[in-house]
């Protein structure tokens, strides 16, 4: 018991030094109103008119409140990026001081 106890210490102090010391093993995600919003992109199948059909679906969401706005696209080309971005300030009042994007290709800054 002793020996295992002795290794699992140095096995501990090991990664915490290679870690650095207190380093944190998760970021926090706190927000203060009006400081970032995300952005995102889904695939929905539905059925429209009787035919079914997938369709792409912009993502806002204010980080602080939650708060999400949604709109259904045919395609996901940079003009629906900026309509969605154009109608989900609109709908929330405001633009927030920053976005978060998870892989997102159709900015021009991604090109």
């Amino acid at each position: 018991y002793d020996a295992v106890r002795r290794y699992a210490r140095r096995w501990t102090e090991a990664r915490r030094k290679d870690a650095g010391d207190g380093a944190p093993a998760f970021i926090p995600l706190m927000f203060k109103p009006g400081e970032a919003y995300q952005f995102d992109w889904s695939h929905e199948d539905v059925e429209i008119a009787g035919k079914p059909m997938r369709v792409k679906v912009a993502q806002m969401r204010l980080c602080a409140s939650r708060a999400v706005y949604v709109r259904a696209y045919p395609r996901e080309t940079q003009e629906m990026v900026f309509d969605a971005h154009a109608r989900g300030f609109a709908f929330f009042g405001g633009v927030p001081l920053r976005g978060i994007y998870d892989n997102l290709w159709t900015p021009p800054a991604a090109r």
